[in-house]
């Protein structure tokens, strides 16, 4: 009975912090679909020739009006390199399409605060000109040169029809291109597929943050994040934040859950960014790396991306510090109280309405014959 006990408390919270995080994650696939449906994905070639400043911000506003999917973002940046865009302006649009997507800012917001919110959306750029540093001083014209064959043998990696899919709507003004029938077929398509390209992301995250929320003492946390160091913690965080992502396998969103729980359990604020920073260096996407680029390029990749999530997380860590921007309380949302009839619940039907609607549609125009190209 302990056991079965046990589980049950587990499963309770992973549905409790579901339960919390469903309106916004409508909310935020509901807004990266729309973008999608308006933005085109055929001039990022044309766009990213180079790793200059310009290129780098286009990429990462390329990337933040792109998917969430860590799969597909990866395939993505794949297929933009192989059509002429520059390697470090591809990476780039990867960071930035899985770190500056607006699912993930709401979701952090609602499960844990406007600063960690914040402190993403400021680290992500502040990554990205970190990476492209590196990558000048550590990767040559040889290896880009080795990558760029690699790549050109088109080796499957995942989601590759969903990385290339482009519905967009280009002609008329935003409003126009977003309430015309294509514009509404195509933002419920996106809605969908994004749904279904994260879903297992999420809910193993889900899963996995329950578990340890409802297993695991305070007092490992204290001990394994040094607690009771403070001056090491600050440091030891942003280092192990990343290593813990990688052994999680969830990536995307669903490591969001799973960030609330180890900052409730004392890792440091900027431990918290870097793992949520990581959700690129989980075991399945560096094995993607080694198919996509070979087994060099895949190193520096993970050293590069590594290297730069560490020192973003520290660098925003102390900018935060001396602003006074760190929360004191570690309370993010991890619930286990009773569902109630309060805002949450209001706002989760709302909005499970509005993805009724697009899913009718989904099916409506097509949309099952394009989960083929999913993979």
């Amino acid at each position: 009975m302990d056991i079965i006990t046990a589980l049950g408390h587990a499963l309770w919270m992973t549905f409790a912090m579901f339960w919390e995080i469903l309106w916004p994650l409508i909310l935020g696939f509901g807004l990266s679909a729309v973008v999608q449906a308006v933005v085109s994905k055929r001039e990022m070639t044309r766009l990213l020739p180079n790793d200059s400043p310009k290129s780098l911000a286009i990429a990462c506003g390329l990337g933040a009006a792109a998917s969430s999917c860590s799969y597909a973002a990866v395939a993505l940046a794949r297929s933009i390199f192989r059509k002429g865009a520059d390697f470090t302006a591809a990476m780039a649009f990867e960071l930035a399409s899985t770190n500056l997507v607006v699912e993930l800012t709401v979701i952090i917001i609602v499960l844990m605060g406007w600063q960690f919110a914040a402190a993403e959306f400021l680290g992500g750029p502040l990554m990205v000109v970190l990476m492209a540093l590196l990558f000048r001083r550590f990767l040559s014209r040889r290896l880009v040169s080795e990558a760029r064959v690699q790549a050109d043998k088109g080796l499957k990696g995942k989601m590759e029809g969903h990385a290339e899919m482009d519905m967009s709507v280009t002609e008329g003004s935003f409003w126009q291109r977003l309430t015309s029938n294509e514009g509404l077929t195509a933002t419920s398509h996106y809605f969908v597929m994004d749904w279904l390209a994260v879903w297992k992301d999420i809910a193993g995250g889900l899963l996995i943050a329950g578990a340890l929320a409802a297993w695991v003492p305070k007092d490992f946390w204290k001990e394994f994040f040094l607690v009771s160091h403070p001056i090491a913690a600050t440091f030891w965080g942003p280092i192990i934040g990343p290593l813990v992502a990688v052994i999680s396998f969830v990536c995307s969103v669903g490591n969001i859950p799973l960030a609330a729980v180890i900052w409730n359990g004392g890792i440091s604020f900027g431990g918290v960014i870097a793992f949520i920073y990581a959700d690129l260096l989980v075991l399945p996407i560096i094995n993607i790396y080694r198919k996509y680029y070979g087994w060099k390029i895949a190193g520096v990749i993970v050293a590069v991306f590594y290297v730069a999530m560490v020192l973003a997380a520290l660098l925003i860590e102390f900018l935060f510090q001396l602003l006074g921007l760190i929360p004191d309380q570690r309370s993010a949302q991890i619930v286990e109280t009773s569902i109630s009839f309060n805002y949450t619940t209001v706002l989760n039907i709302i909005f499970l309405g509005i993805a009724g609607f697009l899913l009718v549609r989904f099916f409506k125009t097509g949309g099952p014959k394009m989960l083929a190209h999913m993979e």
